[in-house]
C-alpha cells in the first residue's frame, strides 16, 4: 500500500495492518510525518511536531511486536494532541503567548494512557487561545485553515485537531470540549468528534478554561475510531476529583454492533429537539439533518419531537458561567512562577503587581481579555447573584429539560452547528455572532452529558460539510456509538464511501 493510500485509511484499518505485519509503525509514522511536511504549511494544524520522539516511540512498538509481546490494538497508530493538554518534554502553550516555550514536567493522565497503549504522539495541534473561540482564529500563533476550503475556518477552539484528521495528517486526535470545541470543528470539517460524559475522561493535566465544563475526547474519521480512542483515554482517575468512578461504557462493542444498522436501531427512540432546528439554521444544514433523521426512521428507529424550552437561555447562561470560571482559572498566569514575564516600560524597580499587569497585557489576546473582564464583573460584589447565580439556575433548568426529554427518547438529535464553515475573518469583529456558532452544542456541556457530531453530508449552498449531533444521558456514551455508527453506515451506503472522499480541497488546493 502506498503512503498516499495508507494515511487515508481509518485508524482501525491501520491497526489491522500493523497487527498483520503488513506495515510497521515506523513506516506508518513516517508516512504521516511526510504528509505533515507536505500540507501543513497550508493548513497549519500543528503548533509543534515531534518527529524524533514519534519515530522513537514507533520503533519501540515495532520491537515489542517483533518480540511477541501482547500489545494494545492501537499500539503503533499515530495520534495528535490539542495543545491545551500537558505533554512531558513537549511544548504546551494553550495557543497563548503567555505560555510560549513552556515545557511541562509531566503528562496529563490521558497522555499517560495513550503512551501506555503504545500510541505514537505526532505533536501538538493549534487552538484558540486557552480554548476561547469558535474558529481557531484566536490562536496567538496564527489561524488553522479548513482543508475543504483554505479560506474558511476549521471550527474552534480545537480546529487544529479536526483539521489534522481531515487533512490526513493524523488518523486520531485529542480535542477538548467546553461548549462544543470537539463537536463544532468536527461538523465543519466532515469528521467525527465526541464529547464524553463529564468526568468520563480525566481532566488532570488539561489547562483549565472552565472547570465545570471542560472535557477531553476523540477527533477521528469514523465512529469506530472514536470508540477505540475513547476506550483508551477514558476511565476513573484518582488525580481528578470530578472523575467518575465507574468502568468506561462499552463504546467499542456498541460501535462494532452498529455494522448492522437495522439491528442497532431496532426499538431506538430518537428525539428531535424542536428548539435546535429552526430560525438561524442554514437551509442546507437543515436539509441534510432532515434527510439523516429520515434515514434513521427508515432503518427502524422511532422518531419523536421533544421540546427543551430552557435551551433558548443556554447561550446566555454559558457566557456568564464560562467567563466567570475562566477569570478565576487564568489568575494563575501571573509572571511569577512560569511562562512569559514582561517588565513595564519606564519603571526602574517595578512591583510584582506592575509586572503581572504588563505580562498579562502582552501575553493575553483580545478574546481572552474580553472574557476575563466579563467573568470578573459577573463574580464581583453586587453582581454575583444577578448574573452568575442566575446563570446557574438556568443550568438546573437545562438539566431538568434533558431529564424530561430522555423519558421520551433514548438519544436526542440536532444539527451540530447552525451553519457550515464561514470565511476567515468574517466574524472576528462581531463576538456575539461568533458565540452563536455554539448554540446547539452548549446545552450538553451545561448538563455534563455526552455528545457526538458525525458528518451528515454537504450543504447545497456551498458544498461544505454539515454535522449531525447526537446526545445521550450521562454515562450512556455507548448509545452515541450504537446510533452514530448505524447512521454512519447508512449514510456511507448512500454516498458510496466516507464523506472525506468527496472533499475537493483535499486533492486540489493542498497536495494530494
Amino acid at each position: 500500500m502506498s503512503d498516499h493510500d495508507l494515511v487515508r485509511t481509518t485508524a482501525a484499518r491501520q491497526a489491522e495492518l500493523l497487527q498483520a505485519g503488513e506495515v510497521s509503525s515506523v513506516e506508518l509514522t513516517q508516512a504521516h510525518l511526510d504528509r505533515i511536511d507536505a500540507v501543513d504549511g497550508a493548513v497549519h494544524a500543528y503548533l509543534h511536531v515531534d518527529a524524533e520522539g514519534a519515530l522513537a516511540a514507533a520503533r519501540a512498538v515495532d520491537d515489542a511486536r517483533a518480540a511477541g509481546e501482547q500489545l494494545h490494538p492501537l499500539a503503533g497508530v499515530p495520534v495528535a494532541v490539542k495543545d491545551v493538554v500537558t505533554t512531558k518534554g513537549l511544548p504546551t502553550t494553550a495557543g497563548s503567548r503567555i505560555l510560549e516555550g513552556w515545557v511541562p514536567p509531566y503528562d496529563a493522565t490521558l497522555v499517560q494512557r495513550l503512551r501506555a497503549a503504545g500510541s505514537v504522539l505526532l505533536g501538538k495541534t493549534n487552538m484558540d487561545e486557552f480554548a476561547m473561540g469558535s474558529s481557531t482564529e484566536h490562536s496567538a500563533y496564527g489561524p488553522t485553515r479548513n482543508p475543504w476550503d483554505l479560506d474558511r475556518i476549521p471550527g474552534g477552539s480545537g480546529g487544529g485537531s479536526a483539521a489534522a484528521v481531515c487533512a490526513f495528517e493524523a488518523p486520531l486526535a485529542i480535542g477538548t470540549d467546553t461548549g462544543g470545541s470537539i463537536r463544532q470543528p468536527a461538523a465543519v470539517t466532515g469528521t467525527v468528534g465526541v464529547k464524553p460524559t463529564y468526568g468520563g475522561v480525566s481532566r488532570y493535566g488539561l489547562i483549565a478554561l472552565a472547570s465545570s465544563l471542560d472535557q477531553a475526547g476523540p477527533c477521528t474519521r469514523s465512529v469506530l475510531d472514536a470508540a477505540l480512542l475513547h476506550e483508551v483515554i477514558g476511565g476513573h482517575d484518582p488525580m481528578d476529583s470530578t472523575s467518575i468512578d465507574a468502568p468506561v461504557p462499552a463504546v467499542v462493542q456498541a460501535a462494532r454492533a452498529a455494522s448492522d444498522p437495522g439491528a442497532a436501531l431496532a426499538g431506538v427512540r430518537v428525539g428531535v429537539i424542536r428548539e435546535l432546528n429552526g430560525d438561524g439554521f442554514q437551509p442546507g444544514v437543515r436539509s441534510r439533518f432532515d434527510e439523516a433523521v429520515a434515514l434513521l426512521a427508515e432503518a427502524g428507529a422511532e422518531v419523536v419531537e421533544v421540546s427543551c424550552s430552557s435551551f433558548d437561555l443556554a447561550l446566555a447562561a454559558y457566557y456568564l458561567i464560562l467567563p466567570s470560571e475562566a477569570s478565576s482559572n487564568l489568575a494563575k498566569f501571573d509572571a511569577m512562577r512560569y511562562g512569559l514575564r514582561v517588565a513595564p516600560e519606564g519603571v526602574a524597580a517595578p512591583t510584582a503587581e506592575q509586572v503581572m499587569a504588563a505580562t498579562r497585557e502582552a501575553g493575553f489576546g483580545d478574546e481572552v481579555k474580553r472574557r476575563i473582564i466579563l467573568g470578573t464583573y459577573a463574580l464581583s460584589s453586587g453582581y454575583y447573584d444577578a448574573y452568575y447565580g442566575q446563570a446557574q439556575k438556568v443550568r438546573t433548568l437545562i438539566a431538568r429539560d434533558f431529564a424530561a426529554a430522555f423519558e421520551q427518547a433514548d438519544v436526542l438529535v440536532s444539527p451540530t452547528a447552525p451553519t457550515t464553515a464561514f470565511r476567515l475573518g468574517e466574524k472576528l469583529d462581531d463576538p456575539v455572532a461568533m458565540y452563536l456558532n455554539d448554540v446547539a452544542t452548549i446545552p450538553a456541556n451545561l448538563a455534563g452529558l455526552p455528545g457526538m457530531s458525525l458528518p451528515a453530508g454537504l450543504a447545497d449552498e456551498d458544498g461544505l460539510p454539515v454535522g449531525l449531533q447526537l446526545l445521550a444521558p450521562a454515562t450512556a456514551d455507548d448509545r452515541l456509538y450504537r446510533v452514530g455508527g448505524a447512521l454512519e453506515a447508512l449514510l456511507e451506503q448512500r454516498w458510496g464511501g466516507p464523506l472525506l472522499d468527496r472533499a475537493p480541497a483535499l486533492t486540489g488546493r493542498i497536495p494530494a
